[in-house]
């Protein structure tokens, strides 16, 4: 019994250790309480017919409340369905090819051998990461510029007509998946690689005296051992489904009139309605995503403890 009661006392007692954690762990705590925690108080926002008139914290407390009615305007719009359907549906794909172009393109360069030609192709893949969209805008807008653009050039050079690219809603679906997955690619290869440069090579040593070919050790040995990895990034590209990057819809279609069916995304309608300083709705359509996501990953990280308790996150 006595023995159980000093192991309590030297867990319970303060030690200069753990002075010294909470020394390190105290910066990034205050940076999480005030750009995290305490933006929070926003949220009221949402609830609030918001009028700017003075400062910051006297428009919130004066500003009347408004119950629900800033969060109708996203479900009952008349153009509701097409902007949840375009959340929805873009995120469904960039999901599923950003994780299976980047896990094969990180499987073919990690069974490249010379080092500096692996190196080399990592390098041009990672680098549109770091591109801002406004500089892939100016990029698109090279190429798809009715009277200058490369492609219209081209067009006319093979004697066809040229086409304004910004009035054909048809072709955008196209464009912005690529353009997306383009970007991302560098950096979810480089997640996949690091995975892969971690596993234990005389697994492969091993399977090369069984007569293993290159196929077999990929199925049995690289991709059970990037599994958790796999999973851990589909649970968290599932929690950003409601989500979209503004850049991509925004600016690379160039806030075209024409492309609204196929270009406009909550983020983007969040944006609009700052503009008019409806500043209310778009707090509330915020707020939605925001809880939408959580949920999203709530929901993915139990189907996955279901089906595979190990590779859970929780």
């Amino acid at each position: 019994m006595k023995s159980k009661e000093n192991r309590k006392r030297l867990h319970t007692r303060w030690r200069k250790q753990d002075t010294e954690l909470t020394l390190l762990a105290l910066p990034t705590t205050l940076w999480y309480i005030l750009f995290s925690f305490l933006p929070m108080f926003g949220i009221i926002i949402a609830f609030k017919n918001f009028k700017i008139t003075g400062g910051f914290l006297s428009n919130v407390f004066n500003s009347p409340w408004a119950g629900l009615k800033n969060f109708e305007f996203l479900f009952k719009s008349n153009d509701a369905w097409i902007i949840i359907r375009n959340t929805i549906g873009y995120n469904l794909i960039f999901i599923v090819l950003g994780i299976v172009i980047p896990v094969a393109l990180a499987l073919m360069i990690g069974m490249i051998h010379n080092r500096r030609a692996g190196k080399a192709y990592q390098t041009m893949m990672f680098l549109p990461y770091f591109l801002s969209w406004v500089v892939v805008s100016a990029v698109g807008w090279a190429f798809l510029s009715f009277d200058k653009g490369i492609l219209n050039q081209m067009l006319v050079n093979w004697g066809n007509e040229p086409v304004n690219w910004y009035m054909e809603p048809k072709y955008w679906p196209y464009f912005l998946i690529f353009m997306n997955i383009w970007k991302g690619l560098g950096y979810g290869m480089v997640v996949y690689l690091a995975t892969i440069a971690g596993i234990d090579k005389t697994y492969y040593e091993a399977a090369v005296i069984d007569g293993a070919t290159l196929w077999q050790q990929t199925r049995f040995i690289t991709l059970p051992l990037m599994k958790l990895v796999i999973v851990m990034m589909f649970i968290l590209a599932v929690g950003r489904i409601f989500y979209t990057d503004f850049g991509l819809f925004f600016q690379v279609p160039r806030d075209s009139n024409s492309l609204f069916n196929v270009a406009t995304t909550i983020d983007v309608l969040v944006y609009k309605q700052l503009k008019t300083a409806t500043v209310g709705m778009a707090s509330a359509a915020a707020f939605v995503q925001s809880v939408l996501g959580c949920l999203m990953i709530l929901a993915a990280n139990w189907t996955v403890r279901k089906i595979d308790s190990d590779s859970a996150m929780i």
